[in-house]
């Protein structure tokens, strides 16, 4: 089980069977460059693998031009 907090909303949503942050962007809708995913502190690429227990942050990216 994956916990994923979005930029702070409650609750948390869980998911029982991602592999990778790529699999979490398109369950969330989300594009690549949308959102930072961070587990621990680190942010992770799309091709990072997702364990079970893991909880991870999802920050919605902002662009001000």
């Amino acid at each position: 089980m994956i916990t994923v907090t979005i930029d702070g909303k409650k609750p948390p949503l869980t998911y029982p069977k991602l592999k990778t942050v790529l699999q979490l962007l398109h369950n969330l809708n989300l594009r690549v460059n949308d959102a930072l995913i961070i587990r621990d502190g680190e942010l992770l690429t799309p091709d990072r693998h997702l364990r079970s227990g893991d909880h991870v942050t999802v920050r919605m990216v902002m662009s001000r031009g």
